[in-house]
């Protein structure tokens, strides 16, 4: 799949961008991979870029009592950023690192604005920086651990093909052994 017709998967929940903004986004873009265990961003380092992911995934978490404590999982066509980090220009909590080798372009905050500077529809770029506080709000607090797994499967089956069920189970901030339960009787 080319670059443009990646990135429009990736941008395709966020807004609408014609095929001639689409594709000066991917100009203003630089292309890397991240090998697998790699960081996409160190903790402490400031996230000064939005990743489009266009192969691999990636997962952002903390230890706690040396356990891995899953915050957001990645998987291709998603856009990676730490939204504090990026929004307020300070550093990340956390990390972010590949779970699998990954592709990515990515758009610099300064690029972003001289975007917006060109045209106002790039201000949908906002909108990337919304699903992750969502996402403590809506799966944390408000969802039964079943709710959690059947929006997960329903939204975001990629992650349940592609992660470990620890990690899975973290993500939903249930137990493993729950998360067994709830897949079981299905």
């Amino acid at each position: 799949m080319d670059q443009i017709m990646a990135l429009q998967r990736c941008l395709q929940d966020i807004g609408t961008f014609s095929p001639a903004e689409l594709e000066l986004i991917a100009s203003k873009c630089s292309h890397r991979y991240i090998a697998k265990n790699d960081y996409i961003l160190q903790q402490g380092a400031i996230c000064n870029a939005i990743s489009f992911l266009l192969t691999g995934s990636c997962y952002e978490s903390y230890t706690e009592d040396t356990d891995e404590n899953i915050i957001e999982l990645y998987c291709a066509y998603d856009c990676v950023v730490s939204p504090s980090s990026f929004f307020l220009q300070q550093a990340a909590e956390h990390p972010i690192k590949a779970f699998a080798d990954c592709e990515v372009l990515t758009l610099s905050i300064h690029t972003l604005h001289q975007l917006i500077g060109i045209s106002p529809v790039f201000f949908q770029l906002g909108k990337i920086l919304q699903p992750g506080w969502f996402r403590v709000g809506f799966y944390d607090q408000r969802m039964s651990p079943k709710e959690k797994y059947n929006h997960l499967m329903t939204h975001k089956p990629t992650i349940i093909r592609t992660f470990p069920l620890k990690f899975i189970a973290s993500y939903l901030k249930i137990t493993p052994e729950t998360l067994s339960r709830i897949r079981a009787a299905q």
